[in-house]
């Protein structure tokens, strides 16, 4: 029985030292041997690998994937024409040499991004002071990009990292001027608006003012056709009532004395004081026609 005992534990202890003397590097890591607190190799490869069981040896694992330094405070940076502005930067980092990394920065990457930020920041002075507004801006924002990245190449290998990328997030006054820009904008925003409602305006008038004369020319026109058109109507009434009278000229007077009759007693209200025996009403009397009142009403 304390054979078999003896067997099982020696098989642990052996399975044990061998677990330790495994291990395994992903394609997205550096892994890094430790003997005795220095550094004995560096593996780059994926794959399992193998070293000296503790306390021999130890390996620690770094990300050799691209990491992302941000600003960390925002510090007003005066420009060529001594206009200050806050600028917002990013940098694109890896490891390029894990051992210097490692000399210079342990394996805490926040060790590397605390030394690295004022780095960065530097460069950014050194060239946004070299700059105006405009250039800083729009019309050099790329060549500021590459150049502060060209600063920081050489500067990036005593730290064991290679400078991927330098980008600018965003560039603004700092805060009084900004409020002083606003307002400036915003007067001229309301002056070009102004103009703009006056052109509208007299725009207006003049468009109003040619519909008028338009208008007016439309129905002066329209006024003069119709008059001629009725004067036309009129001739050719006139014409047809003198042919028909000629045809038959008794009838023309039994006609104008009905006309007379209507004119006379169009309103109800009209009072006529006549002698029954005057020629007015020859035509009712049948007597031929009728004479035109002499008396109105």
């Amino acid at each position: 029985m304390n054979r078999i005992s003896l067997i099982v534990g020696s098989a642990l202890v052996a399975l044990f030292i061998a677990a330790s003397t495994l291990f395994i590097v992903d394609q997205r890591q550096v892994a890094v041997i430790f003997a005795l607190g220095e550094i004995k190799e560096v593996i780059t490869e994926p794959g399992l690998k193998f070293k000296m069981p503790p306390p021999f040896q130890n390996v620690v694992f770094l990300d050799k994937r691209i990491q992302t330094l941000d600003s960390p405070e925002t510090r007003p940076i005066f420009t060529a024409e001594k206009k200050s502005l806050v600028i917002d930067w990013l940098v694109k980092w890896r490891i390029s040499e894990p051992r210097q990394f490692i000399r210079n920065n342990g394996v805490d990457f926040r060790n590397l991004e605390s030394r690295l930020s004022p780095v960065v920041q530097a460069a950014f002075n050194e060239e946004i002071t070299k700059r105006t507004v405009q250039g800083v801006l729009s019309t050099e924002r790329e060549r500021v990009m590459g150049d502060v990245r060209t600063r920081l190449s050489d500067e990036a290998k005593a730290f064991g990292i290679e400078v991927v990328d330098v980008r600018i997030k965003r560039v603004d006054f700092v805060a009084d001027i900004t409020d002083s820009v606003y307002r400036r904008m915003e007067s001229e925003r309301k002056q070009v608006a102004n103009e703009l409602r006056s052109e509208g305006l007299a725009e207006a008038e003049k468009i109003r003012a040619d519909a008028d004369r338009q208008r007016e020319v439309i129905i002066a026109e329209a006024y003069r056709d119709a008059q001629k058109i009725k004067g036309e109507g009129d001739a050719k009434s006139s014409a047809l009532y003198a042919e028909a009278f000629g045809r038959d000229p008794q009838f023309a007077q039994f006609y104008r004395s009905l006309e007379a009759y209507r004119s006379t007693f169009r309103n109800r209200s009209d009072i006529m004081v006549l002698d029954p025996n005057n020629d007015f009403f020859r035509t009712m009397r049948g007597g031929g026609p009728a004479a035109q009142p002499a008396t109105g009403r």
